[in-house]
């Protein structure tokens, strides 16, 4: 037999009264509530739901306009029914008029005080770092049995994509890498004119933009550019599969998204950042060989010769040793987020953006390490 729904009132102190509903209040039992909820004249106070059972979005709507109509409070619902009236009365009612319980983990910390929100937070930060410690040694684990398939597999690697990769991220990266780095040597030649020149000291200008190039800003400022340029290009391209379920149809053919995405990539980044770097630091000498000729009257070519003696040899394997590891830390903190895509397009861009930051800064960290380990081995 059909239980219908029902109500009770009763009469408040002030005159209103309070409305009690009972029984299942979905599409199937409402059943003529809704009119005898309507002839009721007098002042409602309260909507009670503590009795009420089955709760769907017809029943929602039902008790949001009562509420809405007679500014009344909804009171001892489910958490279920609450939910779904929070969602109906975003069109149909004011949120003045309804007391629900919190919707948010937000909220919910709220109540319990600040020291409680502070600790939920921080336990939550907790556990998403440890997380995401265990998917890096993850990541970390799989790309080294990929790299291990293919020293026992040769025949397996993709040559067309590695080559690709070094297209796309070393020889399309020239232009701009060289802009850069020759402005850079510009700027780095005047200022350093500028200050030398209270001390008489203008001709080791070309000491300093000799050694700052192949020792520091022109490796670190291309590595900068590459992690803007093709680290973040590695987390949306890799991100854009992960999205459109490209890298599961590819395990599902067994073939190995670690083996044709990630290797590529990250061989490519070691292979062209020594060069990237050598050319960027010739780039900003010669940049600031030319600024020269304009502001210390030093021949173009006398500028180049006295790089030659003024810089040592440990300058540039300094620059040398850095870089492939700088293309190391790039390449695997892109094609790392890109792999842990999931959910939606705006994840894409979210992942993207923490790529670039957490290269940049590793990039930092590594390089100021360099300049004391180097300087402490007797190349400084």
């Amino acid at each position: 037999m059909r239980e219908w729904a029902d109500f009770t009132t009763e009469t408040g102190t002030d005159g209103g009264i309070s409305i009690a509903l009972s029984g299942p209040l979905c599409v199937s039992s409402v059943g003529r509530i809704d009119e005898r909820l309507r002839a009721i004249e007098e002042q409602v106070e309260a909507i009670d739901l503590a009795q009420v059972g089955a709760f769907d979005t017809v029943g929602a709507w039902l008790v949001t306009r009562m509420a809405e109509e007679r500014g009344a409070k909804i009171t001892g619902g489910s958490e279920e029914a609450m939910r779904l009236i929070a969602a109906v009365r975003g069109e149909h009612i004011d949120e003045d008029l309804l007391e629900t319980v919190p919707t948010s983990a937000d909220e919910a910390a709220g109540e319990l005080g600040a020291l409680a929100n502070i600790a939920q937070r921080f336990g939550a930060f907790v556990i998403a770092y440890a997380d995401g410690v265990i998917r890096l040694i993850a990541f970390l684990g799989s790309l080294l049995i990929a790299f291990g398939a293919l020293i026992r597999h040769p025949s397996r690697f993709r040559r067309n994509a590695l080559v690709r990769q070094i297209e796309l991220s070393g020889v399309n990266a020239l232009p701009i890498v060289g802009l850069m780095s020759f402005l850079i040597g510009i700027v780095i030649a005047q200022q350093g004119a500028v200050q030398l020149r209270q001390f008489g000291a203008e001709i080791y200008t070309v000491n300093l933009t000799g050694r700052l190039s192949m020792r520091e800003l022109g490796i670190l400022m291309t590595a900068i550019m590459f992690a803007g340029r093709s680290g973040s290009s590695f987390a949306a391209q890799i991100g854009t599969m992960k999205l459109t379920e490209e890298i599961d149809a590819m395990r599902t053919i067994g073939v190995s998204p670690m083996e044709a995405l990630v290797v590529p990539r990250v061989l490519a980044a070691l292979l062209i950042m020594p060069l990237l770097g050598f050319y960027a630091a010739v780039l900003s000498i010669i940049g600031g060989a030319f600024v020269s000729m304009f502001s210390l009257d030093i021949p173009f070519f006398s500028f180049l010769n006295r790089i030659q003696e003024v810089v040592p040899m440990h300058d540039i394997w300094v620059g040398l040793i850095k870089a492939p590891l700088f293309g190391l830390i790039v390449a695997l903190a892109g094609c790392y987020q890109g792999m842990q895509v999931e959910g939606n397009s705006e994840e894409v861009g979210l992942r993207t953006t923490v790529a670039v930051v957490q290269a940049i800064f590793a990039v930092i960290v590594l390089d100021a390490f360099f300049a004391v380990f180097f300087t402490e081995v007797g190349w400084g």
